[in-house]
């Protein structure tokens, strides 16, 4: 009998009502392994009246034993790893260690919200006027919500009621309901860890579920991940709705390689960024740009038979690069670019299309493709593949290789790879991109910074985790005060000054 998911609100494990569910598939097999509910607009606002009725009482517990309930959410995860990554890698399909290191990112910024004392702590300004002090102090927004994607169940949830919760807010979660079972998950260690009932709901749902937490009053600030046509969405309806709004979206990364650049290196990291977690990342690399000729042919010639020599496999073998993609549908979605990319005159090297595993033929896999001499106008240059396949656009020079990232409509993250300094110093200081590195492929940057792109990858002001997050998820309050000294001065009709 098929597995059935439930929600968690107030603290316990609830059974679906709407009699609507979507089935959750093991990529491996094709087969169903769980029923996820999608839960009514009841169901939502149950999960939000959960967290408005902790919200008063948790805010109000001071910030040191709210990182005391952080440390111990931290231990509880790592205690229990391997049983997250193999439920993670059961439902999404990335290889078991790509998923701990799914799990170990989220926890980074776990670890960050564990120094919560000191990222609250306020500003003072001792005699800012005559016996006059000045002080700022933030607070908790309230009940905060995030829906969070298929390809990071874990990462991406931890970024978000991590700080959230450290910051005294309570937190609705609405996971992917492609894999949920790790966010559910999730949600039992942290009342584990001693998080009052309500602190963390997590909902399943589709639109119905997400339209009712842009829209409902009790919603305070919403944060998205996902692509830019849902992310633009989220934003727009949240934000006319009153609520503070970070939502990111797609991407197209690219990595610039200098004729001086280490061609062996770049071909490793193009191999682990391009095709790792099957290139279900948003920070995956999909364009390479070679400036000059002989470095494209360099890179060509280094790079096809890596790309043969790729191991798609199981997401429970050791040995894979990476495994299948979360659904047939996204399988077929992929295939799809690639029949496009052909029609539109690029030239593929490696066409990864018809690989098939031996005795799990009904598995989502699909093999690595690369594509040679694709250009700009290219329907599949400009929009997000989101799978296992690598773009080669040729420049002639510097300037119109550092000029594709900065034109693209997606701005979420690029890099560089040179041994000339200067270029490279350059370059991350023009590039109208959100993260930028510097022989770094995947510039995801530490917990104790922020994550976020520009232009279409990113709707709203504020970053993901780190500082930024802090300031997403407080708001400030400053306080003018003044004790009397028995001197009477009388009243005053001018706006006070410094003066």
């Amino acid at each position: 009998m098929t597995k059935e998911l439930m929600h968690f609100i107030g603290g316990k494990a609830v059974k679906g009502q709407s009699g609507r569910f979507l089935d959750v598939y093991n990529p491996n097999t094709g087969e169903v392994s769980a029923r996820t509910p999608l839960a009514s607009a009841d169901e939502v606002r149950a999960a939000i009246a959960s967290a408005e009725k902790a919200f008063p009482d948790w805010a109000a517990v001071n910030p040191q034993r709210r990182a005391r309930v952080m440390f111990e959410f931290k231990r509880l995860v790592e205690a229990n790893m391997n049983e997250l990554a193999e439920m993670l890698s059961n439902e999404h399909g990335k290889v078991v260690a790509d998923s701990k290191g799914d799990v170990q990112r989220g926890l980074e910024v776990i670890e960050f919200a564990c120094g919560i004392p000191h990222l609250l702590k306020g500003e003072f300004t001792e005699g800012a006027g005559p016996g006059i002090d000045m002080y700022s102090m933030r607070q908790p927004l309230g009940v905060c919500a995030g829906i969070t994607p298929f390809n990071f169940p874990a990462m991406i949830p931890m970024w978000m009621f991590g700080v959230a919760i450290a910051c005294g807010n309570t937190f609705v979660c609405k996971p992917s309901e492609k894999d949920p079972s790790v966010p559910l998950r999730l949600a039992e260690l942290m009342m584990e860890a001693g998080a009052p009932e309500g602190v963390l709901n997590v909902v399943n749902g589709d639109k119905e579920a997400v339209d009712t937490l842009l829209t409902d009053p009790g919603i305070e600030a919403v944060s998205f991940v996902g692509s830019s046509a849902i992310a633009e969405y989220i934003y727009a309806t949240a934000a006319a709705h009153g609520k503070r709004v970070q939502a990111m979206g797609g991407a197209k990364n690219h990595a610039i390689i200098m004729p001086d650049a280490d061609m062996d290196r770049v071909v490793d990291d193009l191999i682990g960024a391009g095709y790792g977690s099957a290139g279900e990342r948003c920070m995956a690399i999909s364009v390479a740009v070679p400036v000059g000729e002989e470095t494209a042919d360099r890179l060509v010639e280094k790079l096809v038979p890596r790309v043969q020599s790729l191991k798609v496999g199981l997401s429970t073998d050791p040995d894979a690069d990476y495994g299948p993609l979360v659904t047939a549908q996204h399988r077929e979605k992929v295939k799809a670019c690639i029949d496009l990319g052909v029609k539109e005159g690029a030239e593929l090297l490696v066409d990864g299309r018809d690989f098939s595993m031996q005795g799990y033929e009904n598995g989502f896999f699909l093999g690595g493709s690369l594509f040679d001499k694709v250009t700009p106008d290219m329907s599949m240059y400009k929009e997000e593949i989101f799978g296992p396949v690598l773009q080669i656009v040729r420049a002639k020079d510097f300037e119109e290789a550092a000029a594709l990232p900065t034109k693209h409509q997606y701005g979420n993250g690029v890099a560089i790879f040179t041994r000339d300094g200067d270029a490279a110093r350059s370059f991350a200081s023009q590039v109208q991109v959100g993260m930028v590195g510097i022989n770094v492929p995947i510039p995801v940057p530490l917990a104790y910074h922020s994550f976020g792109g520009w232009k279409r990858s990113a709707f709203g002001d504020t970053n993901q985790h780190g500082p930024e997050g802090v300031r997403f998820y407080t708001k400030v309050k400053t306080v003018t005060s003044r004790w009397p000294t028995g001197v009477k001065e009388g009243s005053s009709f001018v706006i006070p000054t410094m003066k």
